[in-house]
């Protein structure tokens, strides 16, 4: 890949040092023997160039676009999906990461007693049932909105001050 001068890399592109390793992870594609293929080995069209699918895929986590937004310059946009899905699959994600983890730790080591894990804040699905309701709640009778059918329109409202025709 030719870059021009003064050009900087982009966060979604390769280096060279960074495809060395992640190409070796890479899941190969074979054929399924157990499967009667109609074609011959090698017939249809050509698989996309790993490194540029990888690209592909990083721009895509890296910027947040949708899949359909990838620019044509990587390749189709759901052949990139098919790549990316099948990878995910066969852990090739999980493989780059803890490679990198082991040479972030060999470079400049990772602190890990001063590591902590997240908590997930979402709402307890049982959790009603084991405290009771909300302290705020518990001096209301009854549930403070009304339903659909008992909302009255504005017009039903002043319909006593309308006069009748006489």
């Amino acid at each position: 890949m030719k870059r021009e001068k003064g050009q900087g890399i982009k966060s979604w592109e390769l280096t060279e040092e960074m495809w060395e390793v992640a190409k070796d992870f890479i899941p190969k594609r074979e054929r399924d023997g157990s499967k009667v293929y109609k074609r011959a080995c090698g017939g249809g069209r050509k698989p996309l160039d790993t490194r540029r699918v990888l690209e592909g895929i990083f721009f895509v986590l890296r910027t947040g676009i949708q899949w359909k937004a990838l620019p044509k310059e990587y390749g189709s946009a759901s052949s990139i999906h098919g790549y990316f899905s099948e990878w995910a699959e066969a852990g090739f994600f999980r493989c780059l990461w803890q490679e990198g983890l082991i040479a972030y730790d060999l470079l400049c080591g990772i602190g890990w007693e001063w590591q902590s894990a997240d908590g997930c804040m979402v709402k307890a699905p049982l959790a009603r049932e084991a405290v009771g309701n909300n302290p705020t709640d518990r001096g209301k009778k009854r549930d403070e909105t009304q339903p659909c059918s008992r909302i009255t329109r504005i017009t039903d409202r002043y319909r006593h001050r309308r006069r009748e025709p006489a």
